[in-house]
């Protein structure tokens, strides 16, 4: 930052006196100006950054609106089959002869892995894949051989085929069931709301095996409603919490890895210094750091630490999640850093930032 000086120039009443009087006596040298001195101002550091490319991972693919909002029921469901006046063909309701006997009732019919439910007279129904009123209509057509005009009702007594997980700084983590289509927004209400502790810039959703990104900030704050996408069956919301910070150093020093962040501030020479780089053979001038700025966005900067450690550039604050790889020898492209980097992030995938994980460890 620049700073501008006021420079007083003093008057010497006693040396500009006997000009003016020689110059009432005829002279015609007239009056001589001040000297002013030069002022030189030493220019400000430079940035330590060369290279800034910003990137963008693809979001999570918000998918069509399902084409049934209805819950389809699944192998493992258990379902409450009522027959109007037939108890006696009825499940998962307290029949006077059943409570009378054992003081319980039953459940109901559990959706076996083949996907049928087990009744008295209507025998083997297949329901998984239907509706309650579909299966209502089934079970109805199939009494109809034994009892005249039959009314059957039938809900879900207990959800078990559409697991969700929530994993991490959830009030209350575990594994809930969807009893409907369910949207990111509406499955992380089961979870209770967020722990204070909750890193809301790591927010990440496995599915098949793949890393979906989600940008929290963008869906809550800015409206981003693409990034409210329809959950499956078995997807895993995972919230890491921000308590343990660390950034990444790779490359040529001995100690590679994670590298906690002190009261959450760390600057460049520090992370590196931490790592235990050799004493010679690395090429300070072009470090490379991978930066998550959300879960889809991000920067790959190269910066010249050289010129930080000779006081010709500015101190570089790093960011939670920065990944530093400091060059053995001078190469060209960003592919061949990611090329030599890849192995390492591999190892530590499980603890980076979504971006990183998605940009580089998915490609």
């Amino acid at each position: 930052m620049f700073r501008f000086r006021h420079v007083a120039i003093p008057i010497l009443i006693a040396g500009i006196v006997p000009l003016l009087l020689a110059g009432c006596a005829g002279g015609h040298e007239g009056l001589k100006s001040p000297q002013r001195k030069s002022i030189t101002t030493a220019a400000p550091p430079a940035s330590p950054i060369v290279e800034k490319v910003p990137v963008k991972a693809d979001p999570a693919t918000p998918g069509p609106v399902p084409a049934n909002l209805d819950y389809e029921v699944g192998v493992g469901d258990v379902l409450a089959v009522m027959v109007y006046g037939r108890p006696d063909l009825s499940t998962g309701i307290q029949s006077n002869s059943l409570t009378a006997t054992t003081g319980t009732a039953t459940k109901g019919s559990r959706v076996d892995g083949s996907g049928n439910i087990h009744l008295p007279l209507a025998g083997t129904v297949h329901v998984a894949g239907l509706s309650v009123k579909a299966i209502a209509d089934s079970v109805e057509s199939s009494l109809r051989r034994y009892v005249k005009e039959p009314s059957v009702v039938v809900e879900v007594a207990e959800y078990h085929s559409r697991p969700i997980y929530l994993m991490g700084q959830f009030r209350t983590p575990g594994v809930y069931y969807m009893d409907r289509p369910m949207t990111f927004l509406q499955g992380i209400t089961l979870g209770n709301g967020f722990d204070p502790s909750a890193n809301l810039r790591g927010v990440r959703v496995l599915r098949d095996k793949k890393i979906a990104p989600v940008d929290v900030y963008s869906l809550m704050v800015g409206g981003s409603i693409e990034q409210n996408f329809w959950l499956r069956p078995g997807d895993t919301i995972f919230l890491p919490d921000n308590r343990n910070q660390n950034v990444f150093v790779f490359g040529a020093v001995n100690k590679p890895g994670p590298i906690p962040i002190p009261q959450g501030r760390m600057n460049l020479l520090e992370a590196i210094a931490a790592a235990d780089p050799p004493s010679v053979g690395t090429k300070l001038e072009h470090v490379r750091i991978i930066r998550s700025l959300t879960t889809t966005t991000g920067e790959l900067l190269v910066v010249d630490v050289a010129a930080i450690r000779r006081g010709e550039a500015l101190s570089m604050q790093l960011v939670e999640g920065d990944v530093v790889y400091v060059p053995k020898n001078a190469f060209g492209t960003w592919n061949d850093a990611i090329a030599e980097i890849l192995p390492s992030l591999t190892a530590v995938g499980a603890i980076l930032n979504p971006f990183v994980q998605i940009k580089f460890l998915s490609e």
